[in-house]
């Protein structure tokens, strides 16, 4: 549904491999950074602002003119761009700019964006001061027995007032980041004593290991450089990177600040934005398959594709921050703070090559636990994300046994250009599912479990058509657009499948598959069980050139839809809430639309003329009775528990101890939370699952609710004869 920046990661450049001592010694007497030739706009630049000026509000959903409310928060998005933890303007530079902020707009619409380059330039100038200042703070050396703390939230934070603010602020930022990596080597050196470090999987006999040895010997490098020695590369990289930025770089940041102004959704793009979009919609190249953004100077996992790579593995999820990449000839390449598109091209690679990832997980607020994650990069194929259905057998009430449709939908895929040429024969998820649900009614399944979790979307034709499958005819979604309201039918008045049915989701469940979650619990046609919620992204964006006669100016994703349920409501921030809700670890992160900035609000409108299904609201208290029960006696849930109760202590936490003693107290119990989140492996890869279903409790709870939900019918079904199993077998 989303466009989104979909990279099938690929390209790649051999290069000599720095033996480890070379690398050491190049990275400690490597001089700073000179500073650079300022940037300045041109031509292209002010041609790009006047056209963006235009063609944003025509586009755009709300259709809000870029007016002073527009410029001065994009003025704040783009400072919070560059300064995301607010460490390196000062509360003076801020004023400034803002004061120049007021005639932005007008500023705009002229072609002048000289404000933006000169933003950065101040942006340079004080990361060239801190780099030096920090300089002098790592030779000084840190007292790891002090009793202090560090707020590292600091993305709402004020930024300092003064400059002995200014200098306490990077004391204690420095002081973070040097105990985080003493812990780390402490703990590494602990397990190699101990001998607990996992070892490596031998290689089958005959394999050619060469490449596997080079990516740990270059792994290694920074495993031999002091803590000291450690930041000051990691700040000396950082300033090079910046030095080296171009109009281009500055230009996608300041012209996307804009666009988010609007919404999250909405972003520019430079021509070779444009192309790195390209490539993923097409998702030709060989990649790891997952979704970036840029989030806290590192590359951000947004998404993990179904079908990739990343996804076959299992161990990269969503929210995952990637920081590090270790090519196959073995170099090194820490990529903090890089623009996204530079990180990408340093990620993607030809298919079949190896790429070593190297990553914060999601979870982590002390910064001392990295995962080295290697991954053979791959093209992202249709077939790998098709729908995929399976029997179960499973205990019932009153001792019968039940058999269990369980259907796994990744994403919602269609053959859009056999299908808009109007041929016969076109790859379809509809088609796919109603294939599985025949085979299904065959074998006179009792109902069935629709597996939506990590669905983030796909075709909105697929999405209507395919809850028609479950349902008569009668309005599935209603969407919104600059002209009205429109209203989407089921195309086939047929019922293909009535009878029992749990609607599996989560909290990356998102657009296309809240369409038909939402659809399906309006009219009372399915039990919705999960997360508290799904994602809330109940918006359309699509990508628009600037000028179809020139694409130098580069283009814009732009939200255009918004999506409404039958019943009025907007899934837009709220989403669907399930009926039975299964407590996760993703209810206790970041992850939804309502953590995303100037998200579009919630809003409702009519609802649409449809006629309910049934009335299922009697059904879900004993239901839902009868799951906590059951959770509540499953050490599998309660071992659950505890790590959400674990997760949410981290992630509530606002400080984090400078103290050796509490950080490796706290680094112990982050890896305890691993241990106990790979032992329950409760979103474990498909591959996993095939191997033991058992683990995957998510799934098995669900269908012992349907399996409930059955037993409860067919006590009804004595007393109405219009039974919904009978439904179910095609026999009403």
């Amino acid at each position: 549904m989303t466009i989104k920046r979909q990279f099938a990661l690929v390209g790649g450049v051999a290069m000599v491999v720095f033996s480890a001592v070379t690398a050491l010694v190049w990275w400690l007497v490597m001089p700073a950074c000179a500073a650079s030739k300022p940037l300045a706009s041109d031509v292209q630049g002010a041609e790009v602002a006047k056209y963006f000026g235009r063609v944003m509000p025509k586009l755009h959903l709300s259709h809000q003119p870029i007016d002073y409310g527009i410029a001065t928060n994009a003025l704040s998005i783009y400072l919070g761009m560059l300064d995301y933890d607010r460490a390196f303007f000062l509360a003076s530079d801020v004023a400034e700019f803002q004061k120049e902020g007021a005639g932005l707009a007008e500023r705009l619409h002229k072609g002048d964006v000289s404000l933006a380059f000169r933003i950065f330039e101040r942006f340079k100038a004080r990361a060239r001061n801190r780099v030096e200042y920090a300089d002098s703070l790592i030779t000084k050396g840190f007292d790891l027995t002090v009793n202090e703390s560090y707020t590292w939230r600091r993305k709402d934070a004020p930024w300092s007032a003064t400059e002995a603010d200014w200098n306490e602020l990077w004391r204690e930022k420095l002081k973070n980041e040097y105990v985080a990596r003493v812990v780390a080597k402490q703990i590494t050196d602990s397990e190699k004593t101990n001998g607990t470090a996992k070892a490596a999987a031998p290689e089958p006999a005959g394999k050619d290991t060469t490449n596997k040895e080079v990516s740990v010997r270059a792994s290694e490098i920074d495993a031999l450089l002091s803590p000291e020695a450690f930041m000051r590369k990691r700040y000396k990289q950082y300033l090079i990177v910046l030095e080296d930025s171009d109009a281009e770089f500055v230009l996608q940041r300041f012209f996307t600040a804009f666009a988010q102004a609007y919404d999250p959704h909405s972003e520019y793009m430079t021509p070779s934005s444009s192309e790195d979009f390209e490539i993923g919609m097409k998702l030709s190249l060989g990649g790891i398959g997952a979704l970036l953004q840029s989030e806290d100077g590192a590359a951000k996992i947004e998404k993990v594709i179904p079908g990739g790579p990343a996804a076959k593995d299992g161990r990269l999820k969503a929210g995952d921050k990637i920081i590090g990449v270790i090519q196959e000839n073995g170099e090194t390449i820490d990529i903090l703070h890089w623009p996204l598109y530079k990180a990408v091209g340093v990620i993607r690679g030809p298919k079949g090559s190896k790429v070593v990832l190297i990553v914060i997980p999601a979870s982590d607020i002390s910064g001392a636990r990295t995962v080295k994650i290697q991954l053979v990069r791959d093209e992202v194929k249709l077939e790998d994300q098709e729908a995929k259905g399976d029997v179960v057998t499973l205990p019932g009430l009153n001792g019968r046994t039940n058999m269990i449709g369980v259907i796994d939908l990744p994403v919602f895929y269609a053959d859009m250009k056999n299908r808009m040429n109007g041929g016969a024969e076109f790859k379809s998820s509809t088609r796919d599912i109603a294939k599985i649900i025949a085979d299904m009614k065959e074998k006179r399944v009792e109902g069935i479990v629709l597996d939506l979790r990590d669905n983030g979307g796909g075709s909105l034709a697929e999405a209507v058509e395919m809850t028609g499958l479950f349902l008569p005819s009668g309005p599935v979604v209603q969407v919104r657009e600059s002209r009205g309201v429109q209203v989407l039918n089921d195309p086939d008045p047929d019922t293909l499948y009535g009878g029992p049915l749990v609607v599996l989701v989560n909290r990356r469940s998102a657009s296309a598959s809240e369409i038909l979650a939402a659809a399906l619990q309006d009219y009372g046609r399915a039990i919705i069980v999960g997360d508290s919620k799904t994602h809330g992204k109940g918006t359309v964006q699509s990508w628009q050139p600037l000028d179809e006669r020139k694409s130098s100016l580069g283009s814009i994703k732009v939200t255009t839809h918004s999506f409404y349920r039958v019943a009025g409501g907007s899934t837009q921030m709220k989403g669907v809430v399930p009926d039975i809700t299964i407590p996760s670890v993703l209810d206790v992160l970041e992850v939804g639309e309502e953590y995303l900035p100037n998200a579009i609000p919630w809003t409702v409108i009519s609802m649409a003329r449809y006629q309910p299904f049934a009335d299922l609201s009697p059904l879900i208290p004993a239901l839902k009775r009868a799951s906590e029960v059951r959770r509540a006696a499953d050490n599998r849930f309660k071992t659950q528990g505890d790590v959400i109760g674990r997760v949410k202590k981290f992630q509530t936490a606002m400080e984090i101890s400078l103290n050796l003693k509490d950080r490796l107290a706290l680094a112990r119990e982050e890896k305890g939370l691993e241990k106990a989140q790979n032992e329950m492996d409760v979103e474990a890869d498909d591959d996993a699952l095939k191997k033991n279903p058992e683990k995957d409790i998510v799934l098995k709870e669900a269908q012992r609710i349907l399996a409930d939900l059955i037993g409860q019918l067919r006590a009804k079904e004595k007393k109405d004869e219009n039974s919904i199993l009978e439904n179910a077998w095609g026999r009403k």
